[in-house]
């Protein structure tokens, strides 16, 4: 597939491309829409990448990822945060710039920014504007009346769109069944990833020994920022169910955020404090050094758009163990790449994690199953090349190329 759409591409004139974002932080989202970028850069676009602000434990991904031929446009007003004022002039702004640079494409990323970006990007005439849904602004945690204003934002908003792509089926499937446009709309476009950095890391005794994890203990792993709704309460619960069994077994925590000191005291409160190893923010480049640590990855969010960090824990060969909610299960498929079980069942996760460590062929076979199934699904210059078609094909319904 990747040698036809290459092919189409250096038949076709090259088209100008604006990507829009709340905030470039560490995050999956963040990188899907860094790729896309420099995916299409690779292809001979001119390519922007708009962004808000981007403070926060979490870090900022373009200061851990080069990409000096990236332009980069920061609009302080554009923030995550409901900010009528700040909306106001973020929007004016985003208009003001469209129409100057005369944008062929405006695509935009994440709930604040697609609905601005799009109704900029409408106002501004710009001929295609598309979005990717990279997790429901909407959700069963949310109040209702929050829930009501996403939702109608979000039905304003693809009245605006030209595409919506999603990074799950599932996700399409949550808009669609919450009327928010019809389903022919949508399109999945897996998120993209460097798959050959995960698909050739090597575990490294040095990197242990610095986390001070015993070089031939077993390890179960979550990477994942440390925020409410990212599953870390279910994870201390079931971490001492699966010590109680595995003695040897250590957990540790690849990323940051406002739950670190509360999940601390947890495990010192548990008496397990020995066995928990706080990483802290990783590199993106980093990240499969630390995943290769791993025998098992933890996956207990309770709301996701595709759970990145599983699909690069199954492309360096690592089984996971996840609750079946959004995209989960498009790559966490049960009894094959892992275990993937009801939300909230983390008794269940800690005896399915058990089995994994005690039997380490069958950790195997699931992680080479799961490394089969991610490893050309995800490829980052696959998925910018699929963005590139589907603008193309846009673009010319309304023979405009």
């Amino acid at each position: 597939m990747s040698i036809t759409y290459a092919t189409m591409e250096n038949n076709e004139r090259k088209i100008s491309i604006c990507h829009v974002i709340t905030r470039m932080i560490v995050g999956g989202a963040q990188e899907n829409t860094l790729f896309s970028c420099l995916g299409q850069l690779k292809q001979g676009h001119r390519v922007v990448l708009v962004t808000g602000p981007s403070p926060g434990p979490e870090g900022e991904l373009l200061n851990r990822i080069s990409a000096p031929e990236l332009e980069v446009v920061v609009i302080d007003e554009l923030v995550r945060e409901i900010s009528p004022w700040n909306d106001f002039k973020a929007f004016c702004k985003l208009k003001k710039y469209f129409q100057s640079r005369k944008f062929d494409v405006v695509h935009t990323h994440s709930s604040k920014a697609g609905l601005l970006g799009r109704l900029a990007a409408a106002a501004a005439k710009v001929p295609c504007v598309v979005h990717t849904v990279h997790g429901q602004a909407f959700h069963a945690y949310e109040k209702p009346w929050k829930n009501f204003i996403y939702k109608s934002s979000e039905r304003l908003a693809a009245g605006f769109s030209d595409k919506i792509f999603a990074v799950a089926q599932a996700m399409i499937d949550q808009c669609v069944a919450a009327k928010i446009a019809p389903a022919e709309k949508y399109k999945v476009v897996y998120s993209g990833m460097d798959m050959e950095s995960f698909l050739n890391c090597r575990r490294e005794a040095a990197l242990r020994s610095m986390l001070n994890i015993p070089e031939n203990a077993p390890v179960i792993g979550t990477l994942a920022r440390l925020f409410e709704l990212k599953g870390y309460e279910d994870i201390m619960q079931a971490f001492p169910l699966v010590l109680a069994k595995v003695p040897q077994v250590h957990l540790l925590i690849v990323g940051d955020g406002l739950l670190r000191s509360k999940l601390e005291n947890i495990a010192v409160q548990g008496g397990f404090a020995d066995k928990v190893h706080f990483a802290g923010l990783v590199s993106p480049d980093q990240v499969p050094r630390y995943l290769a640590q791993m025998n098992v990855l933890w996956h207990l969010s309770l709301r996701e758009g595709l759970p990145r960090s599983v699909v690069q824990a199954l492309a360096c060969g690592i089984p996971g163990c996840g609750y079946a909610l959004d995209g989960t299960p498009e790559v966490l498929i049960d009894n094959v790449t892992g275990c993937c079980v009801e939300a909230g069942n983390f008794g269940k996760i800690a005896d399915r994690t058990v089995e994994l460590l005690l039997n380490p062929a069958l950790a195997a076979r699931q992680g080479s199953a799961g490394q089969a199934l991610v490893k050309e699904r995800f490829d980052k210059e696959r998925m910018a090349l699929i963005l590139l078609d589907e603008y193309r094909k846009i673009l010319k319904g309304k023979c405009l190329i």
